[in-house]
């Protein structure tokens, strides 16, 4: 069997740099290091040059330029297939983490990692200069962090209100389906808003462009979005303390409340709002959009894959509720 060659360590090459310096030649630090003679020239021809122009043999730069000649690219940059894979899943919408576990499930293997996706976007936006690449990202913010709110709080003018905390802690834990959460998502022209109705087990989110945010029209159009749903799968709807959701009483099913400046408590339909402006950024001219395109926005969220579902699609977990419910009926 041939030797198995092993690549100079930084210490080796300490060593190299300080015989060199003190006059001994190839053969002698070959002997020091126990090295082929020929594996210290190539060393050092690599790393000092020859003739005249020949420079002082530096170990760190020399370690350096190993790491750097070994280096075959990030692998999204190498293997195409699995990079257009990445791009066609990051362009729907899909956060890096839903690519990776996606590809994961539908191989039966673990593909691509989610870090190594964020890195390759970062390198792009490095290496590019284009910002564009940060759309790639599932909300593409400059800056992070909670707001602060000003003013008081209107939960004392809804009557009938009930807190989070009388809510069953079933609807907590997302064991039982059937407990949704509403919210308006809102938009720089004011008066535009789309009613966001998100489902806490499987993550299912309906969408629904209103004119107005009155509580009375509010109320009806949540009736008619949990009308056609079977009795169990309308459980609750939680709230925060808008006084377009006064009306909720009207609804024929137990309502929640979240604490007053505690819109974190509804969780689901906040992430919702969050994943969905990226189809949907507050800059957004309502005029402009049709139902379709509302209904098409609706349809990617709800087919998108997600971790807390075992990277299935919260539809796919949706029609398995449903079905189930149907049956048992």
């Amino acid at each position: 069997m041939g030797r198995l060659y092993e690549q100079l360590s930084l210490d080796e090459r300490c060593e190299i740099a300080r015989l060199r310096g003190s006059g001994s030649s190839i053969r002698q630090i070959a002997a020091a290091l126990d090295r082929q003679p020929s594996s210290i020239s190539r060393e050092l021809k690599r790393n000092t040059g020859s003739g005249p122009r020949a420079g002082a043999y530096k170990p760190t730069y020399a370690h350096a330029q190993t790491a750097a000649r070994r280096w075959s690219g990030a692998r999204l940059e190498r293997d195409e297939a699995l990079r257009e894979q990445v791009l066609t899943g990051l362009r729907r919408g899909w956060s890096p983490e839903q690519v990776s576990g996606r590809l994961r499930l539908e191989e039966g293997r673990p593909v691509i990692g989610c870090e190594t996706i964020y890195r390759f976007i970062y390198a792009q936006l490095k290496r590019t200069n284009d910002g564009a690449w940060r759309f790639y990202l599932p909300r593409a913010k400059a800056r992070r962090g909670r707001r602060g709110h000003k003013g008081g709080s209107p939960a004392s003018f809804i009557q009938q209100r009930v807190g989070l905390a009388e809510r069953p802690a079933e609807a907590l834990t997302r064991d039982q389906p059937g407990h949704w959460e509403a919210d308006f998502m809102l938009f720089s022209t004011y008066g535009q808003s789309v009613l966001v109705l998100h489902e806490r087990t499987t993550r299912l989110t309906a969408l629904v462009k209103t004119a107005t945010r009155k509580a009375k029209p509010t109320a009806k159009t949540l009736g008619g979005l949990l009308e056609a749903l079977p009795k169990r799968l309308k459980q609750s709807v939680t709230f925060d303390n808008g006084t377009e959701f006064a009306e909720h009483h009207s609804l024929g099913l137990a309502t929640y409340f979240c604490d007053p400046h505690a819109p974190w408590q509804k969780g689901g339909v906040e992430n919702a709002i969050g994943r969905i402006r990226r189809f949907l950024p507050r800059k957004t001219n309502l005029d402009d959009v049709s139902p379709a395109r509302i209904i098409a926005v609706a349809q990617a969220y709800n087919h998108t894959p997600r971790q807390c579902l075992d990277f299935h699609t919260p539809a796919e977990a949706f029609s398995r509720v449903l079905h189930f419910e149907r049956e048992s009926t």
